[in-house]
């Protein structure tokens, strides 16, 4: 059974949510500060994180960051209502969702599930082509991770969902709308911070010069394209 850990200072949303998910047959733990986040990470395995932003102390900034150092499963935030700035932080930091306060309990379960799903997808594909080489870089489906010249590492779920799904589309042009309702599987609403967040993390960590990327590239006023000479 998926296990999710939530991170937040509100001990009755918490409890909100362990019980709401738990009637979806996701089990859940919570905690009140990030620190013991951390904590609770490195005793027990989980399939994904529910952070809140805002907590005394060590705040979710701080928290994700730490979490990245160590972790690559999924992590969805709980921002402040049009706080878009918060949004752009922690999806540049490495979150893979957000859901602004207060939410839907339906919509947040519903993107819990999706994100799990996505998270454990490739892995459960017995036969399948396991590996995509291309110049410079390899993708492994099986680990979901990368290797480069800089070595072998994971990438955050969103991030290797994004690069997967274009690579997989090498040559083709890819529209902002295909990209989000494919790699969110969700409606797509005009909003592309998420989509820049994702492609300028992914430039940094594979490209040698991010602002003359080599894979994903940009078609100007359209979308991406995975570059078909590599």
């Amino acid at each position: 059974m998926n296990k999710i850990l939530i991170i937040d200072d509100d001990r009755e949303l918490c409890a909100l949510i362990k019980r709401s998910v738990q009637a979806e047959n996701i089990e859940a733990d919570f905690c009140n500060t990030g620190k013991e986040g951390l904590q609770k990470l490195r005793e027990q395995e989980y399939q994904l994180v529910v952070l809140d932003v805002m907590m005394p102390g060590m705040d979710g900034f701080e928290t994700l960051e730490e979490i990245r150092k160590e972790y690559s499963l999924p992590i969805l935030m709980f921002t402040s209502k049009n706080d878009s700035i918060s949004k752009v932080r922690g999806l540049r930091a490495g979150a893979d969702d957000y859901l602004t306060k207060p939410f839907d309990m339906d919509e947040l379960i519903a993107r819990i599930a999706s994100l799990i799903r996505r998270y454990t997808r490739f892995n459960q594909q017995a036969g399948a082509i396991q590996k995509l080489n291309f110049n410079g870089l390899q993708i492994d489906l099986e680990n979901r991770s990368v290797t480069t010249s800089n070595g072998t590492f994971e990438l955050p779920p969103k991030e290797f969902d994004l690069l997967l799904y274009c690579a997989k589309h090498q040559g083709k042009i890819l529209t902002k709308q295909q990209i989000y309702e494919e790699v969110w599987g969700e409606e797509y609403f005009y909003d592309d911070s998420n989509i820049m967040a994702i492609i300028s993390r992914l430039r940094k960590k594979l490209e040698v010069n991010p602002s003359s990327p080599k894979y994903i590239q940009t078609v100007k006023g359209i979308g991406y394209r995975f570059n078909k000479e590599v």
